[in-house]
């Protein structure tokens, strides 16, 4: 039973900093990716950012630059400072969790989503 928490969001104004955490708990197992996945009024899910228990980061084209993810591996949790903030990354973020169980990635595990509203 994996249970993820977020904080973070809000309001800010475009060219602003936001930074959302997210903390896993309930699973045993150290080999793992968490991220960010962002949905958008009327537009599907997609993956903002990533990092694996190693430290490997991912980010989406249109972030990269901007967003920087990181982690903290001894409480399970992580970091998305995001930075020079548009608009158009206005969305509903959820954090997720993906976890190697006999070989086999679990999950994903989401977390509650958190707002995050720029304004022009």
């Amino acid at each position: 039973q994996v249970q993820l928490v977020e904080f973070g969001g809000g309001l800010v104004q475009a060219g602003g900093s936001l930074r959302l955490s997210c903390a896993a708990s309930g699973s045993p197992f150290s080999i793992n990716t968490m991220g960010w996945y962002r949905q958008a009024p009327g537009k599907q899910r997609e993956l903002v950012a990533a990092i694996t228990s190693g430290g490997n980061t991912n980010y989406a084209d249109s972030v990269k630059g901007r967003f920087t993810i990181s982690r903290d591996n001894a409480k399970n949790t992580v970091y998305l400072e995001m930075t020079s903030l548009k608009p158009e990354d206005t969305a509903v973020y959820y954090c997720y969790f993906r976890t190697l169980v006999a070989g086999t990635w679990d999950g994903p595990y989401w977390g509650q989503g958190t707002q995050v509203t720029v304004s022009s």
